[in-house]
């Protein structure tokens, strides 16, 4: 009997165990609007405060190659969503304003989101702020996986509510046929709602709101909180200026303070983590959606350039995981991954299918992220960007990164050693040229037809130029 004792309690422990490694854990990305990859403390800002991110990344892994699909909003949130390039189903372009008023403009509906992926593996799903990817019915966020939205629909909106408020009421009184998307009321799960507060105090109040409802579920959550800061307009509250006066450069100033609201919010997201009981069993996961936009304040140091270009500076973005006894704390991870990889990394954390027939450019780089391997060995990480008559592109595998942009000769950098993209070793490593650009032309091969443009009188060019051939851009000698 003793050893019969003995044997069912080992038996009900590893099976205690078991359930516990089965577990399937909550998952909250945190995605600002147009950060520098220089603008937060972990990542060496020398005058913007961010207490609360920095805590996190240094109880987590910082990862200082960190990629997103596409130098600007829109097509950078529709690849996270999709674990795809947005050029391979026509989303190169940001959908354009007012996007509500063309129901055909957003995501094609065959693309599976990872919010219904996580939805139909029992996860408990909320989006909060911007969302981007279309304002039609057929492409709102509670028909593409989200069983809570707060937010607005469009690229973006101003942040104190007495003033696009009045804005708002002034044009609908004066009969004006279409508002700007950044004057819209808010919504919450379809139905408009009066916000009172400054916008990035209202998305971590709504944040704050769904981990606390989401606790009381059985289940586990899946949070999208999209911030629209530090995106423009430069707005900020005076008290959070307040902390900046050391900044003399006006654009700066606001800039710094509007992050540091940010910073605010999070504080208020993890407390509900803690009070929930929710915050050890919590993969936090934070980015910014492209490189911050330097005339309005950001900072990329040592990348070049900023929002928009394929430099460095467009895409690579600072990152995070956090996620206590599970991710490596204090740590720096140097191989390169992309949001992209997001898809199938929480699917198999998850315990998600892919959906049938689901195709994918990221790859899951769990196993190999906490073995200090590179997870992307061999493989590509690609931007391109089209500007009136012409594309620019980045292609980046391992070390290696070509660059084509400005219509110049393409460059070869060793961003390992070179982040800075300074020292051009194309002349040096001519086959390594021709190898990476020949992986980038096969890459283009598999793009779609813009599905919109914006602005639209890039439509014309792109059928004039006949800009979907892209014109000799993989031309070596070019």
């Amino acid at each position: 009997m003793k050893r019969l004792f003995i044997a069912s309690m080992i038996c009900s422990l590893l099976v205690g165990c078991a359930n516990e490694q089965a577990k399937q854990p909550n998952i909250v990305v945190v995605i600002c609007d147009d950060l520098g990859y220089a603008d937060v403390g972990f990542n060496g800002s020398p005058d913007i405060t961010t207490p609360t991110l920095d805590q996190l990344a240094a109880g987590g892994t910082i990862f200082t190659s960190g990629y997103v699909a596409h130098p600007f909003c829109g097509p950078s949130r529709a690849g996270l969503m999709t674990g795809r390039y947005p050029h391979e189903y026509g989303a190169q372009f940001n959908i354009p304003a007012n996007s509500g008023d063309r129901p055909g403009y957003g995501i094609p509906v065959t693309e599976t989101f990872m919010s219904k992926m996580l939805q139909s593996a029992g996860y408990y799903t909320g989006a909060i702020g911007k969302w981007h990817l279309g304002g039609g019915a057929a492409f709102h966020p509670n028909q593409r996986g989200f069983d809570d939205f707060y937010g607005f629909l469009g690229g973006g909106h101003e942040y104190f509510p007495a003033v696009y408020q009045a804005k708002y009421q002034k044009q609908k009184e004066a009969g004006r046929a279409v508002i700007h998307d950044y004057l819209q009321p808010l919504e919450h799960n379809g139905e408009q709602v009066k916000e009172t507060e400054y916008i990035t105090d209202a998305l971590s109040r709504e944040a704050v709101r769904f981990v606390e409802d989401a606790a009381q579920k059985n289940q586990p959550f899946f949070l999208y909180l999209a911030y629209n800061a530090p995106h423009s307009p430069l707005q900020a509250k005076e008290e959070d200026l307040a902390m900046f006066d050391h900044i003399e450069d006006p654009k700066r100033k606001k800039y710094a303070a509007m992050v540091y609201a940010v910073d605010r919010g999070v504080s208020k997201l993890v407390e509900s983590l803690k009070a929930t009981g929710e915050y050890d069993n919590t993969l936090i996961v934070f980015l910014s959606d492209n490189g911050g936009k330097v005339v309005l304040g950001a900072n990329n140091y040592p990348l070049q350039n900023g929002k928009g270009s394929i430099s460095e500076g467009g895409y690579r973005v600072p990152m995070f995981f956090h996620w206590p006894d599970h991710v490596p704390a204090g740590q720096k991870y140097a191989y390169p991954v992309t949001a992209i990889d997001f898809y199938p990394t929480f699917a198999g954390l998850g315990g998600a299918k892919l959906p049938a027939g689901k195709q994918l450019d990221g790859v899951n780089i769990w196993e190999d992220f906490l073995a200090g391997k590179n997870p992307r060995d061999g493989q590509m990480i690609f931007a391109m960007r089209h500007w009136p008559g012409y594309s620019d592109v980045g292609a980046r595998m391992n070390e290696w990164k070509v660059l084509k942009q400005d219509n110049k000769p393409w460059q070869l950098y060793n961003v390992d050693t070179d982040m800075a993209e300074q020292n051009d070793l194309s002349e040096t490593y001519p086959d390594k040229v021709q190898d990476l650009v020949l992986r980038a032309k096969k890459w283009s091969e598999e793009h779609a037809e813009p599905r919109w443009f914006d602005p639209e009188s890039l439509r014309e060019d792109w059928v004039e130029k006949d800009m979907a051939k892209f014109n000799g851009v993989f031309d070596i000698d070019q």
